[in-house]
């Protein structure tokens, strides 16, 4: 696929090219700005008959009008990280993210790097996927307010490029924000059917940005789901039943992709909304049903809304109590996309607890109007704040989607 008219030289690498690599023996791809030894060898995406024999060996296209893992069904594993750029000027952020567009590339396509022939260097790639297939991976990057300017200065000239959403989602009420895993210049959502092969993509962003980022945090996230059924969180009660009254196209440009009043590169692009709740999981344990109901709104085991039996039936709020949470969202009168994950952290060694609870990871068009408002209502009136608490939060930019060729990014940084 050819550039658009005075666009500069794309450098990146399209599968067709990944593909001839693979099949030459000892050809290599130099890593260049990190300083990391380069991709020696690469081995070959596994054929289509291996793709058919093994559901896991799904490839998700990394190239298209969006980025992959915002509409695409859930997989089962992902990672969420947030990375801080320690790069001082623009051209080594441009090396950093070819690199990172070479291995998501390599990767989402089912192929990995070798380990490397000379046992005296580190090994060209950390390995635990060689044997693996694709498994639905999918990489979704974006962009904070902290990228663009920071301490009142433009960092990478671009600060004139901001979207005119993007900023901190502001204090609400009730929140307990730990700002160590809060915001960040950049993030990337890593997600597949096979945990190990989330891990590794991401572990290896985190590997190819030596020198030139640093990881903020990472969360890891998990949800499973009858195919067809939408999954449920920790609570046992499901979690994204709204996503079906937008899922056409007319109602992805309304809610889900950025308007055409936008910067050029959010063409096709989105508003990542990031909120990790903390559920206390003992204290609704101990809830009888009826008041856990009540607090959603819908039944537990069919999701049917109150006065209603099926999962999809139209929701008549007046059926709920005041401060149910569904009630407060059909209050709000706006829609998001939603893309939550559960996690599971640690153990509080003073009370024996558990630190569990959801990754509110919601895509708008329009923040400003679909998803500030809706936290400020439910934070403030929804009774499952008793359950909750609100601990870390985040608001990124993610651009369009990439043409092969191109590097994450480009259109931001080149354009």
């Amino acid at each position: 696929m050819s550039s658009r008219p005075n666009e500069p030289k794309n450098e990146g690498l399209s599968r067709r090219e990944f593909l001839k690599i693979s099949a030459s023996v000892g050809v290599g791809l130099a890593i260049g700005a990190t300083g990391m030894a380069a991709f020696e060898k690469v081995i070959a995406p596994a054929t289509t008959s291996a793709a058919e024999s093994n559901p896991l060996d799904e490839r998700i296209p990394m190239y298209g009008d969006h980025q992959a893992g915002i509409l695409t069904p859930q997989q089962t594993y992902m990672y969420f990280a947030s990375f801080r750029i320690t790069a001082r000027n623009k051209a080594d952020v441009i090396r950093l993210f070819k690199d990172w567009t070479k291995f998501s590339d390599l990767s989402t396509s089912g192929g990995t790097m070798r380990t490397g022939d000379n046992p005296l260097l580190p090994p060209t790639d950390t390995g635990e996927t060689l044997d693996l297939p694709a498994s639905k991976l999918t990489i979704t990057y974006g962009f904070g307010p902290s990228f663009f300017s920071q301490d009142g200065k433009d960092r990478f000239g671009i600060a004139s490029k901001k979207p005119l959403y993007l900023k901190d989602i502001p204090r609400m009420p009730k929140d307990k924000l730990d700002p160590t895993m809060s915001g960040g210049d950049v993030c990337v959502q890593v997600c597949a059917e096979d945990q190990q092969v989330a891990f590794h993509a991401v572990r290896n962003f985190i590997r190819l940005s030596t020198g030139l980022a640093s990881l903020n945090w990472m969360q890891e996230g998990f949800i499973s789901g009858k195919s067809g059924h939408t999954p449920r969180n920790l609570f046992g009660f499901k979690d994204g039943t709204a996503n079906q009254i937008h899922a056409n196209p007319e109602g992805y440009d309304n809610v889900v992709w950025a308007g055409s009043d936008e910067p050029a590169w959010m063409k096709g692009g989105s508003y990542l909304g990031y909120r990790k709740v903390q559920m206390h999981l003992e204290v609704w344990d101990r809830s009888s049903l009826s008041d856990q109901e009540a607090t959603f709104g819908r039944h537990k085991e069919s999701g049917a809304a109150f006065g209603k039996s099926g999962e999809f039936d139209t929701v008549d709020p007046s059926q709920m109590p005041v401060d149910a949470h569904v009630r407060l969202a059909k209050q709000s009168k706006q829609l998001i996309h939603r893309r939550g994950y559960s996690y599971t952290d640690a153990v509080d060694p003073r009370t024996g607890n558990v630190n569990a609870g959801l990754l509110f990871i919601g895509y708008t068009r329009n923040p400003d109007e679909q998803l500030i408002p809706m936290l400020k209502l439910m934070q403030s009136q929804d009774k499952l704040n008793e359950y909750t608490s609100h601990i870390a939060s985040g608001m990124f930019a993610c651009p369009g989607g990439l043409r092969e060729g191109q590097y994450m990014g480009q259109s931001l940084l080149e354009s």
